[in-house]
């Protein structure tokens, strides 16, 4: 695994991680994200990168100050279990302490993963009233979903939210 780079994606990665990212949506596994989103994006993802082939990627948005959501995360389905996700993860961890967050939100039907990653499943209100409050204004599906409002549930895949203290 020594070859496997991971680094902050370009726009010339879009592509390929858009050719990831469609059989996951296809079977129901992740949320389908439009081209433009992820070249919208780009700049909040890294990609695992071996001998020119983009493996894996995932992004870090911020959703406060404080917290921030771990967000399409994949790996090639030939390159599972090779640790891959785990080093794509522990670079966000990285960036989103370099940014001052002290917690990591994610929506996830891979429970396993993020538990041996150190998150735990998390019940409702994980922020103050008033940042609620704030967060309620955002235009962002993903921070719907991280609120668990009632008008995302019908787009929810039956996936778990999980926390993660850094």
């Amino acid at each position: 695994m020594s070859d496997i780079v991971i680094r902050p994606a370009r726009t010339s990665d879009v592509p390929a991680m858009f050719a990831l990212l469609e059989p996951l949506v296809s079977r129901r596994i992740l949320l389908g994200k439009e081209m433009v989103s992820l070249y919208e994006a780009v700049q909040e993802f890294v990609v695992a990168e071996s001998e020119g082939q983009v493996l894996g990627c995932g992004a870090l948005h911020v959703i406060w100050k404080d917290i921030g959501e771990v967000r399409t995360l994949l790996v090639r389905e030939d390159r599972l279990h090779e640790g891959i996700g785990g080093r794509i993860v522990e670079v966000l961890e990285a960036r989103a302490i370099e940014l001052g967050l002290d917690r990591l939100f994610c929506l996830t039907f891979e429970v396993s993963f993020f538990t041996r990653h150190g998150f735990a499943p998390i019940g409702e209100h994980v922020v103050d009233p008033d940042v609620y409050a704030q967060l309620l204004r955002s235009p962002d599906a993903g921070v719907a979903e991280f609120l668990d409002l009632a008008h995302v549930k019908p787009n929810t895949l039956g996936n778990t939210r999980m926390l993660k203290h850094l």
